[in-house]
Parts: structure tokens; C-alpha cells; sequence
């Protein structure tokens, strides 16, 4: 039988930055209301230099540091969050009306243990609307979500998972696989927006492509050391 959902049905919104002042000002005005109704924001820095820290501090309810790798960042605010559900959220997401109610109403059933949004992508342009429509459909269909589409789970789900894996790369899809294994993804049709500055900056098709290949191979037991200088030599950011 499945276990009911914790007694804290409170939210600890997990955000891991480096370098995101910008897209800081923008989100975190959107999670005030949330913690006006009991839930929680943290944010793990990686070793930001551009004032992230410093311009989130009046928002937030705790700054945690650590080294860089949204693997160990998550890990980190997962260690500390106060509340019995986890969400994972990039700084440059925007957040849909009563985000917290789409959250817990999706895990109120106890044989639901995390899940996911769809996500869109924040340009207008046919091409991005296709691609936000096949990243629904890949993860809808495969039962593993990105960091994108703002991953949530009940805490103690998320420990027994054993959580993130300390991968530089595809550590979203690691924790997909691990937790998909007790539990289905719960795949929320409200939709997340996200930057498609990766696709701008390098290419629609060369960063699709690209993305297949690496998800290809790490699928096929290639290092993700090995796959994270593929993806980013200089590091900026995550795949997910």
C-alpha cells in the first residue's frame, strides 16, 4: 500500500544560481506570495560574482553556498528544506498562477511520489513553440523530466531516491530514472516558461541535435565529465 503524503504538505522552493541577478528580479517576485502562505524559498549559489546573493537576500528565506554543479546545489537545499514537498526550480523560469496548488494537488493522491510541468519557451517564434511542445511529449512519454519543466517530489521520496547524483551533467535525468522507478511522473499540462537563450546563442538546430547526442550517449554509459565538455567547455550553466 502507498504511503499517505507527509503531514507538511509546505513547499521548499529550491533555486541553484550562478550568475542569475537578472533572472532573480524577475522570478523571485513571483514566489513572495508563496511564502506569505507558509512555504519556503532557498536559493544555493555556486559561486556567483555578478551580486545574485546580495540582490536575492531580502526575498529569500535562507542562502546557502557551495561549490558549482546544480547536482550538489539541489542536494544542498534538499538537506536543508524545512517542508515535506521539494521543487527544483531554474532562476530563469516563470512561474504559472496558484503554482503551489497545481503542486500539492498533483502529489494529494498517495500513490503519486513527484512530477513535473510542461514548459514553454519565452520567445514567440513557431520553431520555440515546437520545441517546448516536443520536450512535453518526449517526457510525457518517457517518464523523465528536465530540470526545465520544475521537478517536484515529496521529500522523503527524494531521500530515498537517494537524491542527485554528483554528475556534471544530466543529473536531471539520473534522478528521473532513479524515481521513476517506484513512481510515474505526475505530468502537470499547466505550463512553466523558460529561456530559450541556449537554442538562440548556438543555434536551433545545432543545440537540438546536440542534445540528442548527448542525451544518446549518456543513456549509453558514456561519463558525464565527458559529456559536459561537449556540451559547455566554459561551464556557464546545466543541460537541464
Amino acid at each position: 500500500m502507498a504511503a499517505p503524503l507527509t503531514t507538511d504538505p509546505s513547499i521548499s522552493f529550491i533555486i541553484p544560481v550562478l550568475n542569475d541577478r537578472d533572472a532573480l528580479a524577475t522570478l523571485l517576485p513571483q514566489l513572495q506570495r508563496y511564502r506569505e502562505k507558509g512555504h519556503e524559498v532557498l536559493i544555493v549559489d555556486g559561486g556567483s560574482n555578478d551580486g545574485s546573493v546580495t540582490a536575492a537576500r531580502q526575498q529569500v528565506d535562507r542562502i546557502l553556498i557551495t561549490g558549482t554543479g546544480r547536482g550538489r546545489q539541489m542536494n544542498l537545499g534538499a538537506e536543508n528544506a524545512r517542508h515535506g514537498i521539494l521543487n527544483f526550480l531554474h532562476a530563469d523560469s516563470i512561474v504559472p498562477e496558484e503554482y503551489d496548488a497545481c503542486i500539492q494537488a498533483a502529489l494529494e493522491n498517495p500513490r503519486h511520489y513527484w512530477g513535473r510541468f510542461d514548459v514553454t519557451l519565452d520567445e514567440p517564434e513557431f520553431i520555440f513553440r515546437i520545441i517546448g511542445f516536443m520536450m512535453n511529449l518526449r517526457s510525457r512519454c518517457s517518464g523523465v523530466a528536465t530540470g526545465d519543466q520544475g521537478i517536484f517530489v515529496r521529500k522523503d521520496f527524494f531521500d530515498e531516491a537517494g537524491g542527485f547524483k554528483s554528475i556534471p551533467l544530466m543529473e536531471d535525468i539520473a534522478l528521473s530514472k532513479a524515481l521513476r522507478k517506484k513512481s510515474w511522473p505526475v505530468c502537470i499540462k499547466t505550463r512553466i516558461t523558460t529561456s530559450a537563450r541556449r537554442w538562440k546563442t548556438r543555434g536551433v538546430v545545432r543545440t537540438i541535435w546536440l542534445m540528442w547526442v548527448l542525451r544518446l550517449k549518456y543513456f549509453l554509459g558514456v561519463n558525464p565529465e565527458r559529456l559536459a565538455k561537449k556540451y559547455y567547455p566554459a561551464r556557464e550553466d546545466s543541460l537541464s
